[in-house]
């Protein structure tokens, strides 16, 4: 069964834009959405800057009495996700629900919400911990809730697997409709970490930069001057349908989904694998689903975190999937540069980002790449964006606990 996916409808809520268009100016023109963190008390913590949603009201998307019962976290994946379905006009009432899905999930979940309420119980007593807690803080809810606004009557799930969440979703998506059991997907993730527990304990294990005097310098991928990356919230969730259900119904085609890479690393719980096997096996697979050569992809939309270990470890990857290709024609950058690291959200405002390349010829940069590590020698796009066809893109997605996911795309013809 020949099954062909497109993606029909995104939503983006990101801390460089809160709509597609804004988000894409913003990437496009190299600016960052990273400054010093203001919804939060950092007076204790040694990392003080963050990519924040600092614009983003609730109330814009969604009624005040869900809101209020609603983490953070899922109160943005419903905006991301109502912007998508508005973009695709996709109406479930005029047609069959029980063949839509939703996966949307979230590296993390309801952080907010458990440390809040955790701080209740010990501060107050168990009486006064919400009734609301668990449906807030669990990371399934926001696909479940999404399913109820829409009326979304098939698979509904939430793969958890840290910063690769969206990436999975999306592709486990991508294959039911490939096998038949749904002829469209909401699909992505959401995070909303941004939280003195969060930053404290990303902080305490080495992994932010503490470049808290240069906020929008401190995302600094392939750099040799880069000390971790930067923590960022947001959401990015696509509309992806079988060909001839959007065909039929008169959906405008933004891309094709065409491959799917997932592995394991089976090496730490927080490094990657040194020699980026299982992210090049990925990757692979990916280019292998999608039926194309290696040196078809124009652009890689890398995973490249700012980490010292992992922009090496992904850059050897690359060079292992592409061969020469990889120095003579392959296009690289990481958006993590502007919109810091949005974790479980970050795989699907990364395809948001590559759908566009595809449409418009326009690479987005990396911003911050002042004095590359001469290990991470590849073309990575530094400063300024560039104009260039683009037919193919993939994007790359790596989580602790060694979890790989990688999308490809193609402009639709």
């Amino acid at each position: 069964m020949d099954r062909r996916v497109v993606i029909t409808g995104m939503g983006v809520i990101s801390p460089v834009g809160n709509t597609v268009e804004t988000f894409w100016d913003s990437l496009s023109n190299g600016r960052s959405g990273i400054n010093t963190i203001e919804r939060i008390d950092t007076t204790d913590l040694v990392c003080t800057i963050a990519g924040e949603c600092t614009d983003f009201e609730p109330k814009d998307y969604i009624d005040h009495k869900t809101a209020r019962k609603s983490d953070r976290y899922t109160q943005i994946a419903m905006a991301a996700a109502k912007m998508a379905i508005e973009d695709a006009a996709l109406d479930s009432s005029k047609l069959d629900p029980n063949r839509i899905g939703c996966m949307v999930g979230s590296g993390i979940g309801g952080l907010k919400t458990m440390s809040e309420q955790s701080n209740v119980l010990v501060t107050k007593n168990a009486s006064r911990v919400s009734p609301f807690t668990i449906p807030m803080m669990i990371s399934n809810i926001a696909s479940g809730q999404i399913s109820m606004d829409y009326d979304l009557r098939g698979p509904n799930m939430s793969i958890v697997t840290a910063c690769a969440t969206s990436n999975h979703n999306i592709g486990e998506a991508w294959r039911m409709i490939k096998f038949g059991d749904a002829d469209a997907f909401v699909a992505g993730g959401s995070e909303a970490s941004v939280t003195e527990l969060g930053v404290a304990a990303f902080s305490n294990m080495k992994a932010l930069s503490l470049r808290n005097d240069d906020p929008t310098a401190a995302s600094r991928p392939f750099d040799s001057g880069r000390d971790g990356f930067v923590m960022g919230e947001g959401a990015g969730v696509v509309i992806i349908e079988e060909l001839e259900h959007a065909k039929k119904r008169g959906a405008n085609i933004l891309a094709e989904l065409i491959g799917y890479g997932v592995s394991a690393d089976a090496h730490h719980l927080t490094a990657p694998h040194p020699d980026g096997d299982g992210a090049a096996r990925c990757m692979q697979m990916a280019v292998r689903h999608g039926q194309v050569n290696p040196d078809e992809v124009t652009y890689v939309n890398a995973h490249g975190t700012s980490t010292p270990q992992g922009d090496i470890g992904e850059t050897k990857a690359m060079k292992t999937v592409f061969g020469d290709y990889a120095h003579n024609g392959l296009v690289v950058s990481s958006t993590k540069s502007m919109t810091g690291h949005l974790l479980g959200a970050a795989g699907g405002v990364e395809l948001a980002a590559c759908v566009q390349a595809v449409r418009t010829g326009v690479i987005p940069p990396t911003i911050n790449l002042d004095d590359p590590d001469p290990q991470c020698d590849l073309d990575y796009t530094p400063h300024t964006a560039r104009e260039t066809e683009v037919n193919v893109a993939l994007t790359n997605s790596f989580g602790f606990g060694g979890h790989n996911a990688s999308l490809l795309i193609k402009k639709f013809a």
